[in-house]
């Protein structure tokens, strides 16, 4: 049996790797990118709620995806929503759950949602939650009594993102579209 390892490299310099299509790459591809996710250099934190932020981080209009950090600042709750797309998301602080599920999420935990999912993310952490989110497809809202309310995708986000900054004399990021 091979077990897979890394492939051994000693060369600390930028090795030239010759590939088909290399030039239409170079002209077309948007390029890797860095986003600090600490600091509000790259994005500032923008309130969602009364008791919760989003950090913006990519905009895909393409394929509809958007990535964020979510931030329930303390014992909160993001009500009741249905996925219309793939949703992957890791817990980088506090803990999180869904009334529907019977896990609570920590530091690290990944979480999956697929499409025609729907649940009401809790909090009970003394310092609430922060998630890290990759998702793609509109997420609808609906209220206590299951009536729809809002559609948030990847245009609500960017109108999120931009709307605060123009308000905050904030320079909207290029870094964030993909």
């Amino acid at each position: 049996m091979n077990v897979m390892t890394a492939p051994p490299s000693s060369k600390k310099e930028i090795v030239d790797v010759g590939f088909a299509h290399r030039e239409l790459v170079a002209r077309l591809s948007p390029g890797g990118r860095y986003i600090d996710a600490q600091t509000d250099v790259d994005s500032p934190w923008v309130p969602f709620g009364e008791n919760a932020a989003i950090k913006h981080l990519a905009f895909d209009v393409r394929q509809g995806i958007f990535s964020n950090i979510l931030w329930v600042k303390g014992p909160g709750v993001v009500g009741t929503h249905l996925h219309r797309g793939t949703i992957v998301m890791v817990c980088l602080e506090g803990s999180v759950r869904y009334l529907e599920y019977d896990w609570v999420a920590s530091p690290g935990g990944l979480i999956l949602e697929v499409p025609g999912e729907s649940h009401t993310l809790v909090t009970e952490h003394p310092e609430g939650v922060k998630l890290f989110g990759w998702m793609q497809g509109p997420i609808e809202f609906y209220d206590e009594n299951g009536n729809y309310a809002d559609t948030s995708d990847v245009w609500w986000f960017i109108n999120h993102y931009e709307t605060y900054c123009r308000e905050n004399d904030i320079p909207i990021n290029p870094k964030l579209y993909l």
